[in-house]
């Protein structure tokens, strides 16, 4: 049976919840008014007599407790609801409501302890504090405090992996041995990370953090010779890549680049097909983890004298990810295909630009590829690098 005393008092405590008085800053005295019709329109319907009775009986009921004033109409029918704020406790007492002032309070304290646990939190932190001092809803809280707190415990532990680890186990070493409670909260707090640290991509972040569905593995190719544990392996005779785990890449002796340039390659359909004599090629997989970065500087380090690239899509996905990858390794990858020239060739497979797109255009305007973004922006345009021809 439905509970329309519950939906008329939190309808008037929202109203309440969201105003000035609430905050303290209104110096005139407000009311809090529903039209009963306009909560609950059939009401006003004839059919609707079982209804019609139950809500007045529910605003009775209500009146007689002194919660709300009824303003009604000549023929008795209730018009206008308004709240008595002067038995605020007693109302959220009977609708077993929380304060929205004791959810704040709650949620303040948490801001506080995790503000200082990493550069992601303490931007976030700030903001949310900022939002609530405003009486506005702190971002990624759907009204639950402890969910709440385990998209903050997760974000504060997700730069704690130093070494790959699965996402259950991820889980399970944050929540007490629940290796699905993050599952839960994944996507928030993915959003969360991307939103306010330095990621490249959404859909990448926490693979950026070591945090996997599976083991990972890097696929190479071309003109390199590698020695793992003692045994060399001539990448150059063979028809094909190999991939290397995360785990076996720690076992790496030396990485010797015989041809003239290294390349790393965002799209596996592209790496695939890639084919060039004096090239090393990299599978990048669209995110570098720890593990591949460190696999990039062992090849820098020990090749400095040759040319790096990177090949990604023409987007503002792959311009973020050639930023972030020259920005993590400290190697000058330089891109490669990622140009206008390459966007006009190619201007039959191009697709239209999303309002997203253009935004995360629009923060690259002053950046290296500032050429190339003024001309997406202006032709409505970006290129995935499937619509290539390798050369």
């Amino acid at each position: 049976m439905t509970n329309y005393e519950n939906i008329i008092l939190n309808r008037l405590l929202d109203k309440y919840e969201r105003s000035k008085s609430f905050t303290g800053d209104n110096k005139i005295g407000q009311s809090f008014s529903v039209k009963l019709i306009k909560l609950f329109p059939k009401y006003g319907d004839d059919a609707e007599y079982d209804l019609f009775n139950a809500l007045n009986d529910a605003v009775s009921v209500l009146e007689d407790m002194k919660y709300v004033f009824v303003k009604r109409l000549k023929n008795g029918i209730a018009d206008t609801i308004t709240l008595n704020i002067g038995l605020l406790d007693e109302i959220y007492n009977y609708i077993s409501r929380t304060p929205k002032s004791d959810t704040n309070e709650r949620l303040l304290n948490l801001l506080k302890v995790y503000a200082d646990k990493n550069e992601v939190l303490a931007e976030y932190c700030r903001s949310q504090i900022e939002r609530i001092q405003s009486n506005k809803k702190a971002e990624y809280f759907d009204g639950d405090p402890e969910e709440y707190e385990n998209i903050l415990k997760a974000v504060s532990a997700a730069f704690d992996n130093s070494e790959e680890i699965y996402i259950r186990d991820f889980s399970a070493k944050v929540f007490g041995g629940d290796s699905k409670a993050f599952e839960k909260i994944k996507n928030k707090v993915s959003r969360l990370l991307f939103q306010y640290g330095d990621f490249p991509q959404e859909e990448t972040v926490l693979e950026d953090l070591n945090i996997v569905k599976n083991p990972g593995h890097v696929f190479i190719k071309g003109c390199g010779i590698i020695t793992i544990s003692g045994q060399v392996i001539d990448l150059s005779v063979l028809n094909g890549d190999i991939a290397i785990s995360s785990d076996l890449l720690k076992s790496i002796d030396k990485i010797e680049i015989t041809g003239s340039r290294v390349i790393t390659i965002e799209n596996l359909t592209t790496f695939n097909h890639f084919s060039r004599s004096d090239t090393f090629a990299f599978y990048l997989g669209g995110y570098h983890n720890s593990h591949r970065r460190n696999f990039i500087r062992k090849i820098y380090e020990q090749n400095p004298q040759i040319s790096y690239y990177h090949y990604g899509d023409i987007d503002a996905g792959g311009f973020y990810i050639l930023l972030h990858l020259k920005n993590k390794t400290g190697v000058q990858f330089l891109p490669y295909k990622m140009d206008t020239d390459t966007l006009r060739k190619y201007s039959a497979y191009t697709k239209p630009l999303t309002d997203n797109d253009r935004k995360r255009l629009k923060n690259l305007a002053d950046s290296e590829f500032s050429d190339t973004v003024k001309y997406m922006l202006e032709h409505n345009c970006k290129l995935e690098q499937e619509a290539l021809d390798i050369e």
